[in-house]
């Protein structure tokens, strides 16, 4: 089988989770969080490494709340596991980090710290959200097919059926090509709230008096990276060589609050034509934990899946 990495951005503060760490919030029947449903359907979908970026700070609590119980379950299914660390002071050589920086530098440097780990085919995503089964599966098959080196592959979930309840939402809006099959350019846009028409009823979408098409391809910071056997994908050293151009021209600029997005990496690539995105549609409906109030609603969501046979209530035993 063709060696397969999921590589999971986990080093978000979590700040509009009311101080804690969201990633680690229990959401299961047997406290399961979001992360290991992702991981059990990556597993089952054929990926067969599993890399996690974290930060120092919450590797101890991380660890015993998730980590080492995953790693003896991969053991036993000859599933590799990582650990990558995202440091606001990984940055280009013959830079500094701005004085008062407090903010990550965002998706595009978590993936950077993996850099070294990954040699074959990877896919990226959130660890606090849902993606589905069907996702987890059409992103692998087409991983573990043949490649361009520039060619990438976004998982596509429709805008409104990906907006919380409790408040604004970030997501990167897609502009797709006719027939859908191909994204000309996608936007990291934030604070996109969802609306109801007291008419009909129906889900729209804006932000800040904006109205958005809530029937839009969204990124949902899942990805998929090609690469040759024993190599590590192309896109990783454009990451690299993209970083440095970030620093020059956007922390110059907002040293403070400026982010490496990899929507707004992957925008930009396409604009120049350095890369081409493939979009996998899936029918599976996203859910995550943005604000506290959204748990309740994911706690549910996640019993009634159980219930209706998707999962087992012992998740794993079914690998």
């Amino acid at each position: 089988m063709k060696k397969t990495t999921l590589l999971i951005m986990a080093a978000g503060i979590g700040s509009r989770f009311g101080g804690g760490i969201k990633q680690l919030e229990p959401v299961g029947l047997h406290d399961e969080i979001i992360m290991d449903y992702s991981i059990h359907d990556a597993i089952e979908a054929g990926f067969n490494k599993i890399i996690f970026v974290i930060r120092k700070d919450i590797e101890a609590d991380f660890k015993e709340r998730i980590g080492n119980r995953v790693a003896e379950i991969c053991r036993a299914l000859q599933v590799e596991t990582a650990y990558a660390f995202q440091d606001l002071s990984d940055i280009p050589e013959g830079y500094a980090v701005p004085k008062d920086r407090a903010k990550p530098w965002g998706t595009g440097q978590a993936v950077l710290a993996a850099k070294g780990l990954i040699q074959e085919p990877v896919a990226v995503i959130n660890a606090d959200d849902y993606y589905g089964k069907e996702a987890f599966r059409r992103l692998h098959d087409w991983l573990a097919g043949e490649h361009t080196d520039t060619a990438v592959a976004m998982a596509g979930f429709i805008l409104k059926n990906t907006l919380s309840d409790n408040g604004g939402v970030t997501r990167g809006v897609c502009q797709v090509a006719e027939g859908h099959s191909h994204i000309v350019d996608v936007k990291e846009t934030s604070n996109i709230v969802k609306t109801i028409d007291p008419a009909t009823g129906e889900i729209g979408a804006e932000t800040d008096g904006v109205q958005l098409d809530p029937e839009s391809y969204v990124s949902m910071n899942m990805w998929g990276f090609p690469a040759k056997e024993g190599q590590a994908p192309k896109f990783l050293t454009m990451l690299e060589e993209e970083f440095r151009i970030f620093f020059e021209e956007k922390v110059s600029e907002n040293p403070l609050k400026a982010e490496y997005l990899l929507p707004d990496l992957i925008g930009e690539l396409l604009r120049e034509k350095q890369c081409t995105v493939k979009v996998l549609e899936t029918p599976d409906t996203w859910f995550g934990v943005t604000y506290q109030e959204d748990k309740a609603g994911v706690v549910e969501s996640f019993r009634k899946l159980i219930v209706n046979g998707v999962y087992r209530e012992e998740l794993y035993s079914d690998l």
